[in-house]
Parts: C-alpha cells; sequence; structure tokens
C-alpha cells in the first residue's frame, strides 16, 4: 500500500512589525535612561521617607566618603572646562588640552589644585587608583597670615559664578561620621550657602 504524502505549506511570518516595536522600545529606553557616573569611593546613602528628587540637570554634586574625603561633579561637561578654567587661572596652574580633555571625560574630579596637573598626566587606570587616595581640601587657605576660603569653597564658588542657577546635593554615605558631614554644611554656610540636597534612598513609611 503506498504511502500518503501531505503537503507541507511553508509558514511565513512577518517579523517587520515585531522588529519596528524592537527598536522604538530600545530608543525609548535610550532616551529615559539616566546613567550613573563611576564615583571614585563605594557609598551608600541612608535612608530616607523624603519624595523630594534631586534636579536631573544643573547640578554640582558632592560626595562625602566615610573618610572625610570629598569629590566633586557636575552634568554640563562644558560647563566643568570653564570652572576650571577659572581655578587653575586662580592658582597659577597650567594645563595642556590632553589633560582638559581628561578633566572634562573624568566622571569626578577630587585633588588638590598643586596635585591637579600631575593627576591629569597619568593613565586613566592610575587616575582612578590616584584618586581614591586624595580628595578636595576643606580647611582654609592662608595668605599672608589671613584665613581664606578652601579649596572646596573655590569651587563651589566657579561653579556659581559659572551657573547662578547651579544647585548643590551632598551625597555622604550612611556610615560617614556626622562631624566630616557637618563641615561640609558649614563650609557651605560660610559662603551663605544655605539650600542644598541630601541625597537618600527613598524608604516608605511603615505605618
Amino acid at each position: 500500500m503506498g504511502k500518503v504524502k501531505i503537503k507541507k505549506n511553508d509558514v511565513w511570518i512577518d517579523m517587520t512589525p515585531m522588529s519596528d516595536v524592537m527598536v522604538l522600545l530600545l530608543t525609548f529606553f535610550m532616551l529615559t535612561s539616566t546613567f550613573v557616573k563611576n564615583e571614585p569611593v563605594k557609598v551608600v546613602t541612608p535612608g530616607s521617607v523624603s519624595e523630594i528628587k534631586v534636579p536631573e540637570k544643573d547640578v554640582l554634586n558632592i560626595l562625602v566618603a566615610k573618610d572625610g574625603k570629598v569629590f566633586m561633579s557636575m552634568d554640563n561637561q562644558r560647563q566643568m572646562l570653564d570652572v576650571l578654567s577659572g581655578m587653575t587661572g586662580q592658582f597659577g596652574v597650567s594645563l595642556n588640552k590632553q589633560q582638559m580633555a581628561k578633566f572634562q571625560k573624568d566622571a569626578m574630579w577630587g585633588v588638590p589644585m598643586e596635585k591637579l596637573s600631575a593627576y591629569l598626566s597619568l593613565d586613566a587606570h592610575a587616575m582612578a587608583d590616584a584618586l581614591k587616595k586624595e580628595g578636595i581640601p576643606t580647611d582654609s587657605i592662608v595668605t599672608n597670615g589671613t584665613k581664606g576660603k578652601s579649596e572646596f569653597q573655590l569651587w563651589v564658588t566657579e561653579a556659581r559664578n559659572v551657573n547662578p542657577d547651579i544647585k548643590l546635593a551632598i551625597k555622604a554615605d550612611q556610615g560617614t561620621p556626622y562631624k566630616v558631614v557637618k563641615k561640609v554644611m558649614s563650609e557651605l554656610q560660610d559662603m551663605s550657602e544655605n539650600r542644598y540636597y541630601l541625597i537618600t534612598q527613598y524608604k516608605k513609611q511603615e505605618d
């Protein structure tokens, strides 16, 4: 008895609509995602029930490590160079184009001005290692026996000069001693910078 051959029909599925959806989803996530910058030290922020959100633009971020080291970052890279130019002019520090480009691409900055040129001459890996050991000085600069602003305060002042509408945001580790955070706050208060955000992890208030 002969076998009955069943005719097989090829099933053709048009994948064009699915490809369009995938491209649209990818574009959506790329446009709405906020990229987290690499930080020189790991910081675990304390919990809070506050729902106030930190602005995403025009923010000067101040990172305070457990040991009191202070680092900074800005979202606007063009303004970063203007701030850098103001600081190097005050301290008489000369940087070449390659060093300025490194500063602009760096996620955060935080070395004393006297070490800035040497720091920006390192390769990327060495810069990351060196940054962890430094920090922006918060001690007042003494000139002719008179105490002036600290380097930290001068960085904030230059950022404010470049962008008068810039917001300040402090991010400290939950294990950072209060006196360390208080020192940074006192530095800002001495400059009449009394409004700033404190970055925390949102936790729902228990009933």
